[in-house]
């Protein structure tokens, strides 16, 4: 009998060792239910993707199943039985017992499960105490077989590193470790590779499925991102707005989806192959943008030449040359590391030491932004990857973007009034939340006033770092479609950093791709991810998660 059998009553469910029968989940203060009648089976050595927007209840579906409610909402209806266990009639203490040993939890950022002042080692090691699951000796040799497992060193060097001394997916490959140690048989994913970039991701992911079936785990893995769910799932269950409305094998829900709901999501998700098409069809019109030679006769917006960043002695950016034209997308992909995000921050003003020069039309560009002239930050706007950090949550929504109106003499008074909800129609917020303060909403809300406020100047150029990478894949949608539609009416020339190359087919014009700082491949889009020319670049389109890719056999 190992470890975690003792005591457990074990399944008697045909099979499932994670059971959700009727769950009910309140708003305490309110009686309101924002989880009604989900039903879930979790089966052995099988991953169910739990997917839906923000706001759906897919995370505090995935949490109830550890016995978790979020402050101020509780489980008040339903069943939960996890390895034989009804976690609803343990006590505080008995589910505490559970959480480790039967069912173990991978959040989103793995920082919130890391210790920033312990050694990595004596985490793991910990985890394994906390259960007093075997000797020492045998502690030790389970670290050491696990962390191979996870694609990681398991020598005493990188056991003696600091959270903070791992990048992000070596970060999240601990996490994975540190739930895998005690042998759980059930696992809650929340978004567990969001923010990886997609090698790392693609990784991670192998990884995962791959210790699902060695240890025979059942998993629920919670995501908006449905090209991830195409790839690693068995079945998929589909929540919107507090209720479960379609559940089905992976294959046939994304081929033959029966709810509208579903329907609409599987039409948004961008594609990587250029014969499907990435939006509904009614949605746009027949142009493909990844295939017109837009603005070759356009004029030069910007203009990058020979550009160098180091941060100490150490160079990140290795003399890259790029332009970029009116009314023209240029994405800048690559892999953590590679350059791509202090590349725009160089242009975007945001680094003081960098060398070569920039250009915006036939003005050269100072490296701060507070030594460029007085017309140039309202020229070009950037536009940050994390909204909680880039908007003041002491300003409503209308005094966000309310400043940069009256700092550039656009508007004043009732007309800056009146052009605030005009952004907001534009970006699809409803103009109720001008008076909200931006700690009110949703990520997804905050990344569509990020953008609003940029647009509030009226730029030439936008450079956009990871702008849709945490956002639903309706809204990501609506974000594309409104960025492309200022491209077309306005002429906005845009530099778009992103990792996600599916994204980069629907809405980019030309890509360019670097590692570690260099320059490896450009040229038009559908040339580079039809035809990779560069090693890097055909892994990183091996490693997109794709929902063609996943049913091609």
């Amino acid at each position: 009998m190992s470890e975690h059998d003792a005591g457990a009553p074990g399944p008697a469910d045909g099979g499932d060792v994670g059971v959700v029968d009727d769950l009910v989940v309140t708003v305490t203060s309110t009686g309101t239910d924002i989880v009604r009648g989900v039903d879930l089976r979790l089966r052995s050595g099988r991953i169910l993707g739990l997917v839906g927007e923000s706001g759906s209840g897919k995370t505090t579906t995935g949490t109830a199943l550890l016995g978790y409610a979020r402050r101020g909402a509780a489980i008040t209806g339903g069943t939960i039985r996890i390895a034989g266990h009804d976690v609803r009639s343990l006590s505080p203490a008995e589910v505490r017992r559970i959480r480790g040993v039967d069912i173990g939890y991978v959040p989103q950022d793995p920082s919130s499960a890391l210790n920033p002042a312990i050694r990595i080692g004596r985490q793991l090691r910990e985890a394994l105490d906390l259960h007093d699951i075997g000797t020492p000796a045998e502690r030790e040799e389970r670290i050491r077989e696990i962390m191979p497992e996870v694609g990681l060193p398991a020598d005493d060097q990188f056991l003696a590193r600091y959270p903070h001394q791992l990048s992000g997916g070596q970060a999240q490959r601990v996490a994975l470790a540190m739930v895998f140690l005690p042998r759980p048989r059930v696992l809650v994913l929340d978004e567990p590779t969001t923010g990886l970039d997609v090698t790392t991701q693609g990784r991670v992911l192998a990884t995962l499925d791959e210790l699902c079936d060695r240890f025979d785990v059942a998993a629920l893995y919670v995501t908006h991102d449905l090209a991830v769910v195409a790839t690693i799932a068995d079945e998929v269950a589909v929540m919107h707005d507090g209720v479960l409305v379609e559940t089905n094998t992976t294959r046939a829900l994304f081929q033959h989806p029966q709810h509208g709901y579903t329907r609409a999501l599987v039409s948004a998700i961008p594609r990587l192959r250029p014969s499907d098409p990435t939006l509904d069809p009614t949605s746009r019109d027949d142009e493909d943008h990844s295939e017109e030679p837009r603005a070759v006769r356009a004029p030069l917006v910007l203009r990058v030449c020979e550009l160098e960043v180091s941060y100490g002695a150490s160079r990140v950016v290795h003399g890259i040359s790029f332009d970029v034209r009116e009314g023209e997308i240029v994405a800048l992909v690559g892999g953590s590391g590679s350059g791509k995000t202090t590349t725009s921050r160089a242009v975007g003003g945001l680094l003081q030491d960098w060398r070569g020069e920039v250009l915006l039309g036939d003005e050269a560009l100072a490296p701060g932004a507070r030594h460029r002239q007085a017309s140039q930050p309202r020229a070009l706007q950037y536009i940050f990857q994390n909204p909680y950090q880039s908007l003041n949550p002491r300003r409503t929504v209308e005094q966000i973007l309310r400043r940069p109106l009256e700092l550039f003499g656009l508007a004043s008074g009732r007309a800056a009034r009146d052009r605030t909800r005009e952004l907001l129609a534009d970006v699809q917020l409803d103009e109720r939340l001008a008076t909200m303060r931006t700690d009110r909403l949703s990520g997804g809300e905050r990344q569509r006033v990020a953008i609003a406020r940029a647009l509030a100047a009226e730029p030439r150029v936008l450079v956009c770092d990871e702008i849709t990478s945490a956002l639903d894949v309706s809204i990501q949608r609506a974000i594309i479609d409104l960025l492309l539609r200022l491209r077309d009416e306005r002429g906005i020339a845009m530099l778009f950093v992103t990792h996600d190359l599916a994204l980069v087919r629907t809405i980019a014009d030309r890509v360019l791709v670097l590692e570690n700082g260099a320059l490896v491949e450009s040229g038009p889009t559908e040339q580079v991810l039809g035809d990779p020319q560069a090693p890097y670049t055909r892994e990183l389109v091996a490693n997109t998660p794709s929902v063609d890719r996943a049913f091609a056999t």
